[in-house]
């Protein structure tokens, strides 16, 4: 398979100065196109090749001339083909996409070590982020005052769209080390250096073996992805990435600010075991099975460097004095081995490996390897471990051993401290409906309330907070209740035992989707008094377990959010308990159903709406109770789903939403181009605690002005009817959405756990916006990304009192904001990413499965229309003729990879049309499936 290239340009030129920044990933990719397509023709014989690269050109040729010929022929050769033949192809495609990433990641941080090596760090960088800050005044002390008492939580979710294989992942991890090894032969070989072909002969081998492991692998599973599935492909990213990277960035920090140690402030999260929105097949088992997995990867995490630590601290104490805690520590092993009579620090870690096996048995239920000593004493608390690594380490500096400590025993400390035994903290959630569902039967089965469900919302709170304040359950002991009622009280019940054994941070938030009143919040404590996560009463001391999380995700239900958050902390007791229980409240605000409801502008700008609101509530309740507000922000991959650079998206957050505190959900294939890399993984979380302590310290997003905020709300209003008219009141305009994307496809095939849409049908409002969102995505499209911004500008520069010189005026409004206001820069930013991405020759392709030629025209122009005025209306406002004229990288990026992506959209097209006329063997299902994986991989933010 062939590299992309672009013509020779004049010597000297920037175009010429970044075609040779570009040369190694060039060289990169022409190497694994190449090993790539002798793998093809080994396994699959000269004209399987042949037939790749024609497509591919032909492919090409479509792209860049909109080639009648070309797009006939194309079509006659793709029709031609055999299911298996189809096959073939997507998977050589699918295939070069994956390995165009990995050539994509080597490059940026290649790119990155040679900016920082010439003084140049780039924005986003914790180093940039601390120069910032002390070119502010600010001292590094204040910084870590700061950082301790900051909470930043990457949360990872999986969704109904994931599609990779942990198989294929870890081959791509393998194939990533080699182009690493690959550079570094490269810049240590000299001139007339007689190794270094070699070397680089053997690198060759070793990625051929690699690549043909890829292609002999199954891309797909045989069957439905399990939830225990997606906790597996999750814990992946903790065993190569975040065990080891995060312990490095509070080193990092630790030697920039000068502090010997930097308070705990960056956690990982996870969703996968706990969601059970929409998923019926996540229970009390899953999340029994989720916690202990994740004990396991943490605890064999400690075991591994405890085994390490116990061969490098040989250290004598005939020779070396150690303090009498160290000594006590050492005495405590039941290690009496003469060979270690005098190694307390060995003696004392075969003890600790000793304590740490038996935790693994009790918790993760595993057996560890290379026992010194059998598996005794579990650890209670992983703060006791912690407290024997500190005796260590105190030790350690105590008698000049100062050097031993940064390489393992440091890092070793600081996951301890980080990931528990717990590993990640488990968000709990559910559908306020299935709450009051559960409250109601133990209403009427205690004979309180037969018909809960009827009263109206300030009966129901004043029934509800005085259960709140009475000691005795609801439960009645031999009552008979229903399978759905108990399902959903066993998760509570698992919860509580599990905190019991892993510690309270093991499971902290319970998120309650569809928040639409305060009782729906008041249920989940009720919920929690009946299984002992509430101790005491809401009058009388009590506390709880778990935060109370409410998700305000339509824009109804975000316009809602201060006002139901006011009511809530009204009603007599809540402030304090909330208060006793750790003065937290998150709150989550979602940005996919809210973009499904009124699109990408509106959405944004409600969202904007609700975190100044709800700022302005907690200054008085921090005033008042000391409570806090942590905004949990519900991103998806795409931008149509809140997705887009992170560092930008914090700090074009509303002033004082952000002060030390965010969590955000990392979902699908993000996760993967985020964190798959451990070098880039460590880059994307430094970018969160980055652009948190710029939007907490230096507050960039000062105060947006009145006519900015007044032209938003205008922008919002008509974006909104513009996008609803299109989405919500065209006639059919479902037929046509389940006609011109894969949307079928991907809810039929066995793509994630969780089904596509929350009820059976084909209505809009049912489908889960994660394969709404994702399935534009697949057809090129993007519509949730951009749609309705175009007629936002027209009708704001064009409105009735409008003349000629009122329109230059308001234009000119928007020109500024875009300059000076974040919210509104990023939100265009995004924008013209998604349309960078976005192609109208493919989607028209998509359009053609649409059986109905007049819904098909008449939809598709008025698309393509909007498409045009949001084109126009960027131009017009940023300036930037060309798409991502300030994202050079993405630029490049797309004009590498989009050759070999163009090709899977062709296939698919073809194989949906055969699955649709009754074509369903399996190799079109495979092939519809593959390509569904390859457009994925290649997008790369498809959410």
């Amino acid at each position: 398979m062939s590299a992309v290239l672009s013509a020779p340009s004049a010597p000297d030129s920037p175009v010429r100065r970044a075609r040779d920044n570009e040369k190694p990933l060039r060289e990169d990719i022409r190497l694994l196109g190449r090993i790539l397509g002798d793998v093809i023709r080994e396994q699959e014989g000269q004209e399987a090749f042949e037939l790749v690269e024609q497509i591919r050109k032909l492919s090409v040729a479509f792209r860049r001339d909109a080639d009648h010929e070309a797009d006939r022929a194309l079509k006659s050769l793709l029709k031609s083909l055999s299911a298996e033949q189809a096959v073939r192809v997507i998977r050589a495609f699918t295939y070069f996409s994956h390995l165009a990433n990995l050539a994509e990641d080597r490059h940026h941080i290649r790119r990155r070590v040679i900016h920082e090596r010439a003084g140049d760090s780039h924005e986003g960088s914790i180093e940039v982020a601390l120069a910032r800050l002390r070119w502010a005044g600010i001292a590094p002390r204040a910084v870590a005052d700061t950082l301790a008492h900051s909470y930043i939580s990457p949360v990872l979710t999986a969704h109904p769209t994931e599609v990779q294989r942990k198989s294929i992942l870890d081959a791509e991890r393998g194939i990533a080390r080699l182009l690493t090894e690959r550079d570094e032969i490269k810049a240590r070989a000299l001139p007339k250096d007689a190794l270094a072909p070699r070397e680089l002969a053997a690198n060759d081998a070793q990625i051929r073996a690699r690549v043909t492991q890829l292609w002999q692998t199954r891309l797909l599973r045989y069957s439905k992805l399990t939830v225990a599935d997606e906790v597996e492909n999750a814990l992946s990213y903790y065993e190569t990435t975040f065990l080891r990277e995060i312990p490095r960035i509070y080193a990092n920090l630790e030697r920039e600010l000068g502090q010997s140690e930097v308070g705990t402030f960056l956690r990982m999260g996870m969703w996968i075991g706990g969601d059970r929105d929409g998923n019926p097949n996540v229970g009390a088992g899953t999340l029994e099975y989720a916690l202990r997995r994740q004990s396991e990867v943490a605890l064999r995490h400690y075991l591994t460097e405890v085994h390490f630590l116990g061969t490098e601290l040989s250290l004598s104490a005939m020779l070396v004095p150690v303090t009498p805690a160290m000594q006590a520590l050492a005495d405590r092993s039941p290690d009496h081995d003469e060979h270690r009579v005098d190694e307390p620090y060995r003696r004392a870690l075969a003890y600790m490996y000793a304590r740490l096996a038996a935790t693994l048995r009790e918790l993760g239920g595993g057996e560890a390897a290379r026992h010194v000593l059998p598996p005794q004493d579990p650890y209670a608390r992983a703060e006791d471990f912690l407290a024997d690594l500190h005796t260590i380490r105190d030790s350690l500096l105590a008698s000049h051993g100062a050097a031993l400590v940064p390489q393992r025993l440091g890092p070793l400390i600081r996951a301890a401290e980080v990931f528990g035994f717990h590993l990640a903290t488990m968000d709990l959630r559910q559908n306020s409906e299935q709450h009051e569902a559960v409250v109601a039967e133990l209403l009427a089965t205690a004979g309180v309330e037969a018909g809960y469900a009827q009263l109206p919302e300030a009966e129901r709170r004043v029934l509800l907070v005085r259960l709140l304040g009475e000691a005795r359950p609801l439960r009645v002991p031999g009552a008979p209740y229903s399978d759905h009622a108990q399902r959903e009280l066993a998760i509570f019940e698992t919860a509580h035992r599990l905190r019991g054994k892993l510690g309270p941070q093991s499971i902290r938030h319970y998120i309650i989707s569809h928040t639409e009143s305060v009782s729906d919040l008041l249920e989940v404590l009720l919920l929690q008094k009946e299984t002992r996560l509430m101790q005491g009463t809401l009058q009388d001391s009590g506390t709880c377990q778990l935060i109370v999380v409410p998700l305000f995700e339509t824009i109804e239900d975000l316009r809602n959010a201060a006002p139901i958050m006011r009511e809530f902390y009204s009603l007599p007791g809540i402030a304090r308990l909330v208060q006793r229980s750790g003065a937290e409240q998150d709150i989550m605000l979602g940005y996919s159903d809210s973009n499904k409801d009124g699109g990408i502008f509106t959405s944004n700008w409600e969202l904007y709406c609700a975190g100044i609101a709800l700022v302005q509530l907690f200054e008085e309740l921090t005033r008042s109770h000391g409570i806090r507000l942590r905004m949990f922000h519900g991103r998806g991959g795409t931008v149509g789903r809140g997705g887009g650079p992170s560092y930008q998206a914090i700090l074009a957050q509303p002033q004082g939403t952000v002060q030390g505190q965010i969590r955000l959900t990392e979902q699908g294939e993000v996760i993967g181009s985020k964190y798959a890399n451990p070098e880039i993984g460590r880059r994307n979380l430094e970018t969160l605690v980055a652009a948190t302590l710029e939007a907490t310290l230096l507050q960039p997003t000062k105060t947006a002005p009145a006519a900015f905020l007044d032209a938003a709300r205008e922008l919002s209003e008509a974006s909104m009817r513009a996008y609803r008219a299109l989405v919500y009141d065209t006639p059919a305009f479902t037929d046509y959405f389940f006609g011109a994307t894969p949307i079928r496809e991907i809810a039929e095939l066995n793509i994630g756990s969780r089904p596509a849409s929350r009820k059976s049908g084909q209505r809009i409002e049912d489908l889960r916006a994660i394969p709404w969102s994702f399935s534009w995505g697949q057809c090129r499209l993007t519509l949730p990304g951009w749609f309705g911004f175009g007629s936002a500008v027209r009708a704001f520069t064009r409105s009735d009192e409008a003349g000629r010189g009122a329109h230059k005026e308001r234009l000119a409004l928007l020109q500024k904001m875009y300059r000076q206001w974040p919210f509104f820069r990023t939100l265009l930013s995004n924008m013209d990413m998604v349309l960078a991405k976005s192609d109208l020759a493919l989607a028209s392709r998509y359009s053609e499965l649409v059986p109905d030629a007049r819904l098909r025209k008449r939809i598709t122009a008025a698309i393509e229309a909007e498409w045009q005025r949001t084109v126009d209306a960027l131009y017009q406002i940023t300036g930037d003729k060309q798409r991502l004229a300030g994202n050079p990288a993405l630029q490049r990026s797309i004009r590498h990879r989009f050759p070999y992506i163009d090709p899977l959209n062709h296939l698919q097209v073809e194989l949906v049309r055969r699955y649709r006329e009754g074509q369903d063997d399996e190799e079109v299902q495979r092939g519809i499936h593959m390509s569904i994986n390859g457009i994925a991989a290649g997008l790369r933010n498809t959410g």
